[in-house]
């Protein structure tokens, strides 16, 4: 099983720059990219090797298996402040008897109210309407020994406007690998949304025009072009350490290999003292070695917290990220919380 691992490493290695700048902005359903939860939008997503419970339902879905009991996770994220954009999500993780885990989550973002317009009314009056996504998944990851975590989430995703809509199916699927002779050390590989393209269906494609005669006017149907989902590699790997008693820091880095936008690294640590509190911080850096370009919102540092208050026989997790953008933006902030039993 340890060979498996490693060529599984290998073959992501040899992809590594694989990331496509030139086709930038060229696939759909970029809200599959959108990281919901807070602790790893504190970590930059810099932490595929190290998430674990709910978490790793977008990070990597192998972590929801280092779980011992049940966890329910909410999120909500203030997204490019300035854009109106709001993330909300929810999450169940809960071990099943045969040895596993599964969890369900969906995510549901709100672009606000966007006012019609026309080519007769370019400046409106004729009302609003409020595009929105939503994404719903059902995920199953297993410990298949005691250093091999792996898991699969299937993913419905669905974008619409008043009279246009899309919906299309993708899986994630990763592997975490915790060797059993170094401490704290954990190492992980995960891809995103793989899946077929689709495209736009509904009365919104639809346009009036004149039928050749000219006398009168008909509804014609036009056809929308399928678009690719936008797929991730992600490599990471992280190291802990013990201070003294209570105190523990770990760093991790991480490598996504975009296939429709600049590759992104990724470094961050995180202080945590017992499980009472942690604290963290990260830098990502895109790779913007083709046109010497920042060209991505989102900038380089994001920090967040966590605090853990006692909940009966669990606990109740309160957490808080922050990640910077550029100055068209107020940055994005994620609020979240977990009842772990």
């Amino acid at each position: 099983m340890k060979n498996i691992v490693l060529t599984s490493a290998l073959l992501a290695a040899l992809s590594a720059f694989a990331g496509n700048p030139v086709r930038s902005g060229s696939a759909g359903a970029s809200e599959l990219l959108v990281n919901p939860w807070a602790r790893t939008a504190g970590w930059g997503e810099g932490n595929t090797a190290n998430v674990r419970g709910f978490e790793g339902l977008y990070g990597n879905v192998a972590g929801i298996a280092r779980i011992d009991g049940m966890q329910v996770g909410f999120a909500n994220t203030q997204w490019l402040m300035g854009s109106g954009i709001t993330l909300n999500a929810g999450s169940l993780v809960t071990p099943t008897s045969n040895g596993g885990v599964l969890g369900i989550h969906i995510t549901s973002m709100n672009y606000g109210d966007i006012e019609v317009t026309t080519e007769d009314q370019p400046d409106g009056g004729l009302g609003s309407y409020r595009p929105s996504a939503t994404v719903i998944g059902l995920a199953y990851a297993k410990k298949f020994t005691q250093s091999i975590f792996g898991g699969i989430n299937i993913k419905l995703y669905n974008s619409a406007v008043n009279n246009l809509s899309a919906t299309g199916v993708c899986f994630d699927a990763g592997v975490q690998y915790i060797p059993a002779n170094v401490k704290d050390f954990s190492f992980g590989i995960t891809m995103r949304n793989i899946g077929p393209s689709f495209s736009y269906r509904g009365d919104g494609l639809s346009i009036v025009l004149p039928v050749p005669t000219g006398l009168y006017t008909n509804s014609f149907q036009n056809r929308s072009e399928d678009f690719e989902l936008p797929t991730q590699l992600a490599i990471g790997a992280s190291k802990g350490f013990d201070l003294i008693e209570g105190h523990k820091i770990t760093f991790a880095g991480n490598f996504i290999s975009n296939s429709f936008k600049k590759d992104q690294f990724t470094v961050g640590a995180e202080y945590a003292f017992k499980e009472l509190f942690a604290l963290r911080a990260s830098w990502a850096q895109f790779d913007n070695r083709f046109d010497g370009l920042r060209s991505e919102a989102i900038t380089g540092p994001a920090a967040g917290f966590t605090f853990n208050l006692p909940l009966g026989d669990g606990k109740l997790d309160l957490s808080y990220a922050y990640r910077m953008t550029n100055s068209s933006f107020g940055g994005i902030h994620t609020v979240g919380t977990a009842i772990v039993l």
